[in-house]
């Protein structure tokens, strides 16, 4: 499935929930950030997952702070990344996939991650900003 394919299903409500795996929503952040500025791609998965969420689910699952930082910690290795492709990058970048919890806790402590303002309201990072 190409890009464009990708966020139309997604976006639409055909992408299969049992595929919305952490790999798909890496994926998500990357394709946003291929067509947006950082901002609009935060802003368009934030409201994409929700949807998606409340679609397949029962809308409790979405965690803003966590969507959030997801597609940062994606535009910083896309900064430095001369990948083409999703799978070239996550073949160049494999920690986003195999590591991300790891990469994460470089910049947040787990009781901001745990706090309940935190599925609903995005929290910077407590320990190492995003640059």
């Amino acid at each position: 499935m190409n890009d464009a394919d990708f966020i139309k299903a997604f976006e639409s409500g055909k992408f299969p929930p049992e595929a919305f795996d952490h790999k798909a929503h890496i994926k998500l952040a990357w394709v946003y950030l291929n067509f947006f500025d950082e901002e609009t791609a935060i802003s368009k998965t934030c409201v994409a997952i929700k949807d998606f969420d409340k679609l397949h689910g029962d809308g409790t699952k979405y965690h803003t702070t966590l969507t959030v930082a997801a597609v940062k910690v994606v535009h910083h290795f896309r900064q430095k990344s001369n990948a083409a492709t999703f799978d070239e990058f996550v073949a160049e970048y494999p920690r986003l996939i195999t590591s991300f919890k790891e990469l994460l806790l470089q910049h947040y402590d787990n009781k901001v991650i745990a706090d309940p303002k935190a599925k609903t309201t995005y929290l910077e990072p407590d320990l190492l900003p995003f640059t």
